[in-house]
């Protein structure tokens, strides 16, 4: 073949090879954000540490998780206490560690519940159970996700697509490819109208609508509507009980009222240290308070965040310690 016709040929190859990648991110960047898909709880896949004894009972002794050791016999699974007495027979497929007083088993693809007592307070029937989260652990039979409590009874019907962990006694459920809230009672806090939600974090969770996401209170009122393009929670210790939100790639807070502490302007933003939080805007960087106002001003090439009341700056290649204030100050005392 020609060399040139060769070329050509490899050239047109790599172009339709390029295009084809292009177009697939382009697609996976412009497609909004969906509901996270349930997940199958599997067999578990690690085991606690063996315990490093011999019992002639058993092929293999685990090291005990809450007073009570696994153990295994010709590939079935069962547990033992702290003295050695057999509690729960090798009968069980696989096992999970003791959480709360309870463990999960697999017994013929199905998973249930047992206790301490090595009683069946959930008999192995149902395809997935979550770990409990205030007293309550979703579980999924025929399709359906629903609450039981650590005696295995149900409180809340299985009739859900999906259920989030319970948080500040409320969890975000899906039903229909919508997400809305409960509270631990099964009763409707927010009906399912959302595309998504977050847990809620000091009485506030993060909810999505059309791509763009808000804020509700415990209540299941709006504080803040769906605008935003991303979030960090509200948080006490991170944010001085303030929220960061996105919007159009420019960072900024707002409070749990709704009301934007610091307007979304700033190229970046850090959580608050010792009362301040770092921002950068236009290449230079400064520090905020909770109000929002620029305390230390946006000039430093680099700034540290502050510890023992003083920040570690750069500017113009000079490098420094200020004050809360903006004002050069001593190095720390070692």
């Amino acid at each position: 073949m020609d060399t040139r016709k060769l070329i050509t040929l490899v050239l047109c190859v790599v172009l339709v090879i390029c295009s084809a990648g292009c177009t697939a991110v382009q697609q996976q960047e412009t497609s909004p954000p969906s509901a996270p898909t349930p997940p199958v709880s599997p067999p578990p896949v690690s085991k606690p540490p063996l315990a490093g004894v011999t019992d002639p009972r058993y092929d293999e002794v685990y090291e005990a998780t809450e007073g009570m050791a696994m153990v295994m016999q010709g590939g079935k699974w069962g547990f033992i206490d702290g003295d050695g007495a057999e509690i729960v027979p090798p009968v069980y497929d696989d096992v999970d560690v003791f959480m709360d007083g309870v463990a999960v088993v697999w017994l013929n693809g199905k998973l249930g519940l047992i206790d301490k007592a090595g009683e069946e307070i959930l008999p192995p029937k149902y395809s997935a159970i979550q770990n409990f989260s205030e007293g309550l652990a979703w579980v999924k039979l025929d399709g359906k996700w629903g609450c039981i409590d650590k005696n295995g009874i149900i409180v809340i019907p299985l009739k859900y697509d999906y259920g989030n962990s319970f948080s500040e006694g409320l969890a975000g459920v899906m039903l229909k490819d919508k997400w809305g809230f409960i509270d631990k009672d099964g009763k409707e806090i927010v009906k399912p109208k959302y595309s998504d939600v977050d847990i809620f974090y000091e009485g506030r969770a993060g909810v999505m609508l059309k791509g763009k996401w808000g804020f509700i209170d415990e209540q299941g009122n709006e504080i803040a509507p769906p605008k935003y393009d991303g979030y960090r929670p509200f948080s006490e210790e991170y944010r001085e009980g303030l929220a960061t939100v996105i919007l159009k790639d420019k960072w900024g807070l707002i409070d749990k009222d709704g009301k934007e502490v610091a307007p979304p302007k700033y190229d970046a933003m850090r959580n608050f240290s010792e009362g301040l939080a770092w921002v950068k805007l236009g290449g230079k960087c400064g520090f905020i308070d909770r109000e929002g106002r620029e305390v230390v001003p946006l000039k430093y090439d680099s700034a540290r965040d502050f510890s023992g009341g003083v920040s570690f700056a750069e500017l113009g290649g000079k490098q420094f310690y200020i004050d809360k204030n903006g004002n050069e100050v001593d190095p720390p005392e070692v």
